[in-house]
């Protein structure tokens, strides 16, 4: 510093306190940016080599822009003369209140990760029947997987009919709570029906009286 000072001009020695951390300050926000592209970048590519769905990269690019504008925005402060004790108060605030937040929204957070289970471990997919039960003897939630998003697996009913569509939408970490029957590629087999009680007759037959011994001739 002493060095830089002694080589320029006197009159530029008082505004180095403003153009030094400004320059630091622009240095930190193009680094930011680059580094941002090119996770973004890396993102993509695994993305398209291992075939994620798009419902996945969106909140991860999310993540990333996030946790590198926090990391780039807590350096500025530093380099504003912002002393690294209230950032670390501020830090920890911040940190308590998202892990009271976490725990508040375990369910939300539970199926989100469990949606990432079902993307890359693919217990089933899109088009795939299959049948969530509650054990493997007793029927449960039964139909077509036609999308699976962050929070649901939509089936459409198996039972319903083209006048009266239904769906269903069981929530991702139910998927890995329950037993899953899969029926690959085709249908399940209809439910077969009970059989009908014998109709009575119309008309009963009486039974044949049979003659009391204290009846009379």
């Amino acid at each position: 510093m002493q060095l830089l000072k002694n080589r320029l001009p006197e009159w530029v020695h008082d505004w180095l306190e403003i153009i030094i951390p400004g320059v630091q300050i622009l240095l930190i926000v193009l680094a930011a940016w680059l580094l941002q592209r090119v996770l973004r970048r890396l993102v993509r590519r695994a993305s398209l080599h291992y075939q994620v769905p798009d419902e996945l990269v969106v909140p991860m690019n999310g993540l990333i822009r996030w946790t590198i504008v926090a990391g780039a925005g807590l350096l500025v402060l530093e380099r504003m003369g912002v002393s690294a004790t209230v950032l670390w108060t501020a830090f920890t605030g911040f940190a308590t209140v998202g892990a009271v937040a976490f725990f508040a929204a375990w369910s939300v957070l539970s199926n989100l990760f469990c949606a990432l289970l079902i993307f890359t471990v693919r217990p089933f997919r899109v088009g795939d029947y299959i049948e969530v039960l509650d054990t493997a003897e007793k029927p449960g939630a039964k139909g077509r997987v036609v999308d699976i998003n962050l929070l649901y697996t939509t089936l459409e009913d198996h039972g319903a009919t083209e006048d009266h569509a239904a769906w269903l939408q069981i929530p991702n970490a139910l998927v890995f709570q329950r037993v899953v029957r899969r029926f690959r590629g085709v249908p399940p087999p209809p439910a077969q029906p009970m059989a009908a009680a014998p109709a009575e007759s119309a008309a009963a037959v009486p039974a044949p009286a049979t003659p009391s011994p204290f009846s009379t001739p």
